[in-house]
C-alpha cells in the first residue's frame, strides 16, 4: 500500500507527542528531589506517580475520543461542569500550573547549564542562564521564531537515546543493596515522595490537543495514551534505580539538582557527567520553548471562552502576544524566588488537582464517553488521595509551603470570582453543546 497522505498524524507521532511532553525537562529536575526525599525507594515513588497518571489516561482517552478540541483540558471540563466559576477557576489554575512548569524546566536548565561553571559561581550562573533562557524563548515565541519547533522531534529522539544509553549501561553495575527496602523511606514518605514529583508526568495530557489531527482516533488516541505512559513509567523507574544503585545518598543529595549528570559519572566518566548535562539542557530548553507555546495559547483560549480578560483573546502577528509577556514575568519571578521543592510541589499539587477535576468530568460524561464510570471516579479519588498525602507531607515536612499552595488555588479562584464580578463578558463556547444545557 502506498504511503497515507491526509494531512493527519497516526499512532507514532501521537505517542511521540505523549513521550516528549513527559520526557522533557522534569525527569531532569526532579530526580534528585525524588532521591533526597525517599531514598533508595525513588523507584517506587516514581512507580507509584506513574500509577496515578496511567488511571487518568484512561479519562483522557475517552473524552479525547468523545470531545477532539485544542483546547484539551480546557474543553473536557467546560463539557462536564458547564462554563461557571468553577470551571473557570480549574482553567485558570491550569494556566497557573503551566506558569510553574516552565519555572521548573528553567530551574533545571540553570542547574545543568551552571555545572560548566567554576563551583564557586554556580548559584550566581544558574540565575543569570534560567532567566535568559526565558527570555530569549519568549522573544522567538513572540517574533514566532519555528527553528526549536523543526528541531524538537530531533531533541526528543536525541534525550530519549541518551537516557535509553544510560539506563542500559547503568543497570549493569547497580549496588543492589542501596536499593534495598532498608533504604526506603516510610510508606507514606514513598507516596508522598512520588507525588511531590509528579509534574514529570504531566505531559501525557498534550496529546488532547491534538486530537483533531489524529488518524482513526478511536483506536490511536487510546493507544498512544497507554503506550506512551507505560513506556515513561519503566524508563523513569529504571533511570531511578540507575541513579540509586551508582551514587551514594550523600553525594545525591549534594548534586540534587543535577543527580542525573552525577550519577552517570561512576561508570560514564566525565564523558557522561557531560552527554547528561548537554542532553539536560537540550531537553529543558525545547520543553521550555513548548510550554511558552503552549501556555500563552491556554490563556487564549481560556480568555476566548470570556473566562479570562479579553486583552488576552488578542492576537499580534497572529499571536498571543501579551499572554506570552505575562507568562514570562510570572515565571521568571518564580524560577528565581522559589526553591525546586516548592515549585515541584506547587506544580505537583496544580495538575493533580486539575487530574482529580478531568477524571471526575469523566465520570459525569460516562454515557457520552462510553467510560466505565467506576474508573473514572476511582480516578477522581485517586488523585485526590495522592493530593492529600503530598499536601500532609508538605505541613509536616516544609509547612511554610502550605501557604504557597494556598496562594496558588486562591489566586486562581481570585481572579475568576473577581473578573466575573467586575465584567459583564459572556462566556462563549465550542460548537458541542454544554452539559449543563442539556
Amino acid at each position: 500500500m502506498g504511503k497515507i497522505n491526509d494531512g493527519k498524524i497516526g499512532y507514532w507521532e501521537v505517542a511521540a507527542i505523549g513521550v516528549g511532553g513527559m520526557v522533557g525537562g522534569g525527569i531532569f529536575a526532579v530526580l534528585g528531589l525524588a532521591v533526597v526525599l525517599t531514598g533508595g525507594g525513588a523507584p517506587v515513588a516514581f512507580a507509584i506517580a506513574g500509577a496515578v497518571a496511567a488511571i487518568t489516561a484512561y479519562s483522557y482517552a475517552k473524552l479525547s475520543v468523545r470531545f477532539p478540541n485544542e483546547g484539551g483540558t480546557v474543553e473536557f471540563l467546560n463539557q462536564a461542569f458547564g462554563t461557571g466559576w468553577v470551571t473557570g477557576s480549574f482553567n485558570v489554575l491550569l494556566w497557573v500550573s503551566y506558569l510553574v512548569m516552565l519555572s521548573l524546566y528553567s530551574a533545571a536548565c540553570g542547574s545543568y547549564g551552571a555545572t560548566f561553571f567554576p563551583e564557586g559561581t554556580q548559584a550566581f550562573w544558574k540565575h543569570i542562564i534560567l532567566s535568559g533562557t526565558i527570555i530569549i524563548f519568549t522573544v522567538l515565541n513572540a517574533m514566532g521564531a519555528t527553528f526549536v519547533g523543526k528541531a524538537e522531534k530531533y531533541i526528543v529522539g536525541l534525550k530519549l537515546v541518551i537516557l535509553v544509553l544510560v539506563a542500559g549501561v547503568g543497570v549493569w553495575s547497580i549496588k543492589f543493596s542501596s536499593l534495598a527496602p532498608s533504604t526506603w523511606e516510610a510508606p507514606l514518605s514513598l507516596v508522598a515522595g512520588g507525588m511531590i514529583i509528579f509534574v514529570a508526568y504531566e505531559g501525557f495530557e498534550l496529546i488532547a490537543n491534538t486530537a483533531r489531527d489524529v488518524r482513526d482516533p478511536k483506536k490511536t488516541l487510546p493507544k498512544a495514551y497507554y503506550t506512551s505512559v507505560g513506556f515513561v513509567i519503566a524508563l523513569y523507574v529504571v533511570i531511578a534505580a540507575v541513579t540509586v544503585g551508582n551514587l551514594p545518598l550523600p553525594q545525591i543529595a549534594v548534586a540534587k539538582d543535577y543527580a542525573l549528570a552525577a550519577a552517570a559519572k561512576p561508570f560514564l566518566g566525565q564523558f557522561g557527567f557531560v552527554l547528561i548535562a548537554i542532553a539536560a539542557i537540550l531537553a529543558t530548553c525545547s520543553a521550555i520553548n513548548a510550554t511558552l507555546y503552549g501556555s500563552a495559547r491556554v490563556s487564549y483560549i481560556i480568555a476566548k471562552d470570556g473566562e479570562l480578560p479579553e486583552s488576552l483573546d488578542r492576537n499580534v502577528w497572529g499571536r498571543p502576544i501579551e499572554g506570552l509577556i505575562i507568562t514570562c514575568i510570572a515565571s521568571l519571578l518564580m524560577a528565581n524566588l522559589l526553591d525546586l521543592k516548592s515549585i515541584s510541589t506547587m506544580g505537583s499539587a496544580g495538575f493533580l488537582f486539575i487530574f482529580a477535576g478531568v477524571n471526575a468530568s469523566n465520570a459525569i460524561l460516562y454515557k457520552e464517553t462510553g467510560a466505565k464510570r467506576w474508573l473514572a471516579i476511582s480516578g477522581a479519588i485517586v488523585c485526590l488521595g495522592a493530593l492529600g498525602a503530598l499536601v500532609r507531607q508538605t505541613a509536616i515536612s516544609t509547612p511554610e509551603n502550605i501557604w504557597v499552595l494556598v496562594a496558588m488555588v486562591g489566586i486562581s479562584i481570585g481572579i475568576e470570582v473577581v473578573y466575573r464580578a467586575t465584567t459583564g463578558r459572556k462566556i462563549r463556547v465550542s460548537g458541542k453543546k454544554l452539559c449543563s444545557e442539556r
